[in-house]
């Protein structure tokens, strides 16, 4: 990496449902926080998709979008030849969908993806919509996860990509029937894909942190900021209560 982390938010204006695009303002802030250089590049809907950055983040979007993303990806294969030098990428709903080999488009479409992840989407019936709650299997030292999850898709990981987590509430990746196969979220080298709004790395800044490092290369310093994990301590809290019954967790 270069002294300035390079971020690359990808087609926000076709992907940038839910407030994902909040993911990006995250990212920013707890590297700035740490004295890290950022320089956030926002790519248009006819942008060419750069090779330099350190870590491109993409977001969800309706069909029409995801399909005019998924096109531009491959267009010339900068994202996967990005991956090839290390870049680090995070995807959010149909960006997760669009990083992976193909999806299912209303209507029953197979539109390819960019092929960078190993993973497939099809459609699911019906709707997977509601809070989740996901415990990481991923070695990656981050505790619980909590998102809103809106997506019409199924996804079913390959050999080449692990699951993030185990869907504790809600349905996660959804592949497998209704009440989907029990998994979340997709993990390979260093991306990462998850269905989980919220925005998510607002909701889980120790997983903006692992996104973090990967991207920098280096271990980071912990931030001093008790009201941010004050407010994800008060969500965890409500989310077990709200969809598990659960009390508060004794210490």
């Amino acid at each position: 990496m270069s002294s300035v982390l390079g971020i690359v938010h990808m087609f926000p204006t076709l992907m940038g449902t839910y407030g994902d695009g909040g993911n990006v303002a995250v990212l920013r802030d707890r590297a700035l926080r740490r004295g890290i250089g950022v320089e956030v590049v926002t790519l248009g809907p006819d942008d060419a998709v750069p090779t330099h950055g350190d870590l491109y983040v993409v977001g969800g979007g309706e069909d029409h979008g995801q399909v005019a993303a998924a096109r531009r990806i491959r267009a010339h294969g900068a994202l996967s030849a990005a991956v090839d030098a290390g870049a680090t990428v995070f995807a959010v709903c149909a960006g997760l969908q669009v990083i992976g080999e193909s999806f299912e488009v209303e209507g029953g479409a197979v539109e390819p993806g960019a092929g960078i992840l190993d993973v497939v989407t099809r459609r699911r019936h019906p709707r997977a919509v509601g809070e989740v709650l996901a415990d990481p299997i991923a070695p990656l030292g981050v505790p619980r996860l909590t998102g809103y999850e809106n997506h019409g898709g199924g996804t079913l990981l390959g050999r080449d990509a692990a699951p993030l987590a185990t869907v504790v509430a809600g349905i996660g990746n959804g592949a497998g029937g209704p009440g989907g196969d029990g998994t979340e979220g997709a993990v390979a080298g260093r991306i990462l894909g998850t269905y989980l709004h919220g925005p998510v790395l607002a909701r889980n800044p120790a997983l903006a942190d692992q996104l973090l490092t990967w991207a920098v290369g280096c271990d980071l310093a912990p931030l001093d900021a008790p009201f941010v994990e004050e407010l994800r301590a008060e969500r965890e809290a409500y989310l077990r209560l709200r969809l598990l019954g659960w009390g508060p967790r004794s210490s």
